[in-house]
């Protein structure tokens, strides 16, 4: 496994590490992951969905050779769900085991009970016992007030305590990436314990970019339509504008369908790959020859 200090010299040589891993990181975004990586800091990317925010993390996990550990957020989600829980079927089990084998030694079940192997270890304690090892919070922004401060409590010092084991702290703290999509904003608390770094859209040339690494086989043709075209659609004050995913599944499905090039009847036909709106849909039907012309 790769050391996190010598992953990369430079911005520049983590992009290219980065590149060699199929993600394409612009002169901001990869000195924000560089800092982070060498001042020891959660990195925090906020930005519509699909434009590639855990990608990076899973682009940063490759380039350190280290195993990426995923957190996703949902409303609901509690401390339990993101550090640890008992195995309570297998700790019965011993249990009635025990009691048949005749063992009556309370304090010795009670201590069994609650030994390391019934502990499920979920996200959190995973990556705080896993060195190295990159954590990737999802969409904390689904997640409630109190779980954010239960986690900006876990980032400042890497630290859970099980009462029943002791203390558990991360022999060295796991590259810690967090994400939002902006459903809500996050506390600035949070924000002050990470770096910051707001992911846009990309331009259209670095759009044709990502297409073409992530497809080469396809035409150059079709990738500079496709993107020419999602950067349309993202003016169009959509419900949901497309991000860089939907451009990528345009792109396959149209490939799916033996295409070189976007045509206003290949683009109607295929707009589910890219609009995940009905309303979204009706609003563009009437634009399509647009949509896929050239300028």
């Amino acid at each position: 496994m790769a050391d996190i200090d010598s992953a990369a010299t430079t911005p520049g040589e983590l992009a290219g590490r980065l590149d060699a891993a199929g993600y394409l990181a612009d002169d901001g975004l990869a000195t924000a992951a560089f800092l982070a990586l060498r001042m020891g800091r959660p990195l925090f990317l906020e930005g519509e969905a699909g434009v590639g925010k855990t990608s990076l993390a899973q682009a940063l996990a490759q380039v350190l050779d280290a195993p990426l550990i995923r957190l996703q957020c949902y409303e609901g989600v509690d401390a339990a769900q993101a550090l640890y829980d008992w195995d309570f079927p297998r700790q019965l089990l011993h249990l009635r085991a025990a009691e048949a084998a005749g063992v009556t030694d309370v304090d010795r079940l009670e201590h069994e009970l609650y030994d390391r192997r019934f502990l499920l270890a979920r996200p959190l304690l995973r990556a705080l016992e896993t060195t190295p090892s990159v954590l990737l919070v999802d969409e904390i922004d689904r997640a409630d007030d109190e779980f954010e401060a239960f986690l900006l409590e876990v980032l400042s010092d890497f630290t859970i305590s099980i009462p029943e084991l002791g203390t558990v702290r991360a022999e060295r703290p796991p590259v810690v990436v967090v994400t939002s999509n902006r459903t809500r904003e996050v506390h600035d608390a949070l924000k002050r314990r990470c770096l910051y770094h707001w992911l846009a859209h990309p331009t259209l040339e670095r759009e044709v970019a990502v297409i073409r690494r992530h497809l080469p086989d396809v035409s150059a043709r079709l990738a500079d339509d496709v993107a020419r075209a999602v950067q349309r659609l993202r003016a169009a004050g959509l419900l949901k504008p497309p991000g860089l995913a939907e451009s990528i599944d345009w792109v396959t499905a149209l490939t799916a369908l033996g295409a070189t090039e976007l045509s206003a009847d290949l683009a109607t036909r295929t707009l589910g790959a890219v609009l995940k709106y009905q309303e979204d849909t009706e609003r563009i039907m009437g634009e399509v020859a647009e949509l896929a012309g050239r300028p």
